[in-house]
């Protein structure tokens, strides 16, 4: 910019001829529709997608409960109880890990997924062949800040992982066989193409949905003016989830936001419950995180939107559950 205006000043003052001025605006204008993602989402070619295919998945249990001080250990444990990564990825996958990386918070404010629990999932998944694995996610503030401070950037690059800021101008449009307010919505390309998509949130409090669950985490895959999904948003996520169709769902219940979610900020709104566990069923592994902190399932909006589409499985009572003690 500052060369810009230099070459600018020298024009008004008669030192450039008008062609070489004309050459020199012409690059800028350039230069600024290759940096500007506005410009780039203006220009760019939307191309429609329909949902991820969903796939016929067999675990050894429905879900998984690992209860321990150490998260990565946590993690590797309920995976190996489902039946081992290998069963979600298979060799030369290109797999994303959607964590919840949306505020600039440490890992002690419990606002965002704890980074070990990421680390494990990437290792893992390399671990069974997996050819790439994407971190990223849509975050609230300034993304720099947020992977930075969150501790995921490191964590996930340290096991190899390509971890990097949302192109939100590099996107699909959802195209539903049926009829939904998502029809249409703008969604992350890298998150709806690849082969395996692990949902990674962290449990904590809402103060709009109560909770924040696997299917709330899945906004961070949607661009736009996100904030319209949170009207009537109940119907809108359990959607949302049945087009990308994760493969499987891990939560993060190492510690816990209790109050002035989704951001928090302070300590002392966080507990420690030293829990991770996993499913292939969205709903089942968020209906289970509400029971595990006494909350009512049918108080969030989209499980009581799941049980009245029998979307999930809801039912406690016809889960098979197993719970290991590190």
């Amino acid at each position: 910019m500052r060369r810009f205006l230099y070459f600018l000043e020298c024009a008004l003052r008669r030192k450039v001829g008008r062609g070489a001025f004309l050459k020199i605006c012409l690059g800028w204008v350039l230069a600024l529709l290759v940096e500007n993602r506005t410009l780039k989402m203006a220009f760019a070619e939307v191309t429609e997608s329909g949902p991820r295919q969903k796939k016929t998945i067999v675990t050894e249990h429905d879900l998984v409960v690992a209860s321990g001080s150490d998260p990565y250990k946590n993690t590797v444990a309920v995976i190996e109880g489902l039946g081992g990564m290998g069963r979600f990825v298979k060799k030369g996958a290109v797999v994303v890990v959607k964590p919840n990386i949306g505020w600039d918070r440490t890992p002690e404010q419990a606002a965002n997924t704890n980074p070990a629990v990421v680390a494990a999932l990437v290792e893992l998944c390399y671990q069974a062949g997996a050819s790439r694995v994407n971190v990223f996610d849509v975050t609230c503030n300034d993304a720099r800040r947020c992977y930075e401070n969150s501790g995921i950037q490191q964590a996930a690059k340290d096991k190899g992982a390509q971890v990097y800021f949302a192109d939100t101008w590099n996107v699909v449009k959802a195209k539903f066989a049926y009829e939904t307010p998502m029809q249409g919505w703008t969604l992350l390309r890298d998150a709806v193409v690849c082969d395996t998509f692990i949902n990674v949130p962290v449990l904590k409090h809402h103060g709009l949905t109560g909770l924040t669950l696997s299917m709330k985490n899945l906004m961070g895959i949607c661009t736009g003016v996100r904030g319209l999904i949170h009207v009537d948003i109940g119907p809108k996520l359990v959607d949302l989830t049945d087009f990308i169709n994760p493969e499987l769902t891990v939560i993060d219940a190492t510690r816990m936001l209790t109050r002035h979610g989704p951001s928090g900020g302070n300590l002392e709104d966080v507990v420690s419950l030293n829990k991770v566990f996993a499913s292939i069923d969205p709903v089942l592994a968020d209906t289970f995180a509400c029971q595990m902190v006494e909350k009512d399932p049918m108080s969030i909006s989209y499980l009581q939107e799941a049980a009245r589409r029998n979307f999930g499985l809801g039912d406690m009572t016809k889960a098979r559950i197993k719970t290991i003690d590190l």
